[in-house]
């Protein structure tokens, strides 16, 4: 992954075609053979047995079987893989919604579902995942001013759907930081805001979500730039992924540098206020909106 990503590009990868391009990548090398070896056994260049392990393309059950036959893999286990590349190439849930949503943000939407911990930083609005009907259409009609209505009311569907993986028994931790500027930006009207600083109040009691908010009199600090969410998932093949974006481009990064780096900064805003104070601000703030 660790690389930028325009809004062009093939199909974006499912999490469990993650998970498989791994395990396809650490069943090579336990059985010692390269990827030249690889290449070999499906008649293709190596850059396509990379491809494949990376998830960059689809898994094509042939080729899955084959490679596997060629690890010395039994009958069970390939049988067992080729039904989970199977299942794996199906596209998610979001991809009804693909007219309106760049295949590179397609790859967000699927490492958000399959996360177990989401962190993520906002310094200029409510992230997308706790924002109200009427606060996403707002920004959405901010983002995409050409948009036609049909086009912005799927953007905001798409939005509000992506929160119902913060309920049920299997939701994720979602620790969330904003600065105060967000609370300040008059986003739809005062209506809106307070409805959405309400929203915000009532999921911050929630036991897996936390929300913290950097007050201005923190003063400059570490995090101070652009936004970026990390994910971190259950599964052991996969590693921490962080996503940052600017405005015309985005970044998946995996380096074990690169998540450091930003997990530290998560970190060390979060220390610069308390729940309690962040709670004491969104009430504040909703005074100013009333």
């Amino acid at each position: 992954m660790n690389e930028a990503r325009s809004g062009t590009g093939t199909s974006a990868p499912t999490v469990l075609r993650m998970i498989l391009g791994r395990r396809l990548q650490e069943r090579r090398q336990s059985a010692g053979a390269s990827l030249e070896d690889a290449a070999q056994a499906l008649r293709v260049k190596t850059l396509t047995v990379r491809r494949l392990e990376k998830a960059e393309v689809a898994l094509k059950p042939l080729y899955v079987e084959k490679l596997l036959e060629t690890y010395g893999a039994d009958r069970q286990e390939i049988d067992e893989f080729v039904a989970l590349a199977e299942q794996a190439n199906e596209p998610g849930w979001w991809h009804a919604y693909r007219d309106v949503v760049p295949s590179w943000f397609s790859a967000y939407v699927s490492l958000e579902t399959g996360a177990r911990t989401i962190r993520t930083y906002e310094p200029h609005y409510v992230t997308g995942l706790l924002q109200t009907h009427g606060y996403a259409s707002a920004v959405l009609r901010g983002g995409f001013p050409n948009d036609t209505e049909e086009d912005l009311r799927r953007r905001v569907d798409l939005r509000l759907c992506r929160q119902g993986l913060l309920e049920g028994p299997d939701a994720p931790t979602l620790w969330v930081v904003m600065e105060e500027a967000v609370l300040h930006r008059l986003v739809g009207g005062p209506e809106v805001m307070r409805e959405q600083i309400d929203h915000l109040l009532e999921v911050s009691e929630l036991e897996h979500v936390s929300l913290d908010i950097v007050p201005f009199s923190a003063g400059a600090h570490v995090g101070a730039c652009a936004p970026f969410t990390y994910f971190r998932f259950q599964e052991p093949e996969l590693p921490d992924i962080v996503y940052s974006e600017i405005l015309s481009a985005s970044m998946y990064l995996d380096q074990r540098s690169d998540v450091a780096a930003h997990l530290e900064a998560h970190n060390r805003m979060s220390l610069l206020t308390s729940s309690a104070d962040s709670k004491a601000l969104l009430n504040h703030m909703r005074k100013e909106y009333s």
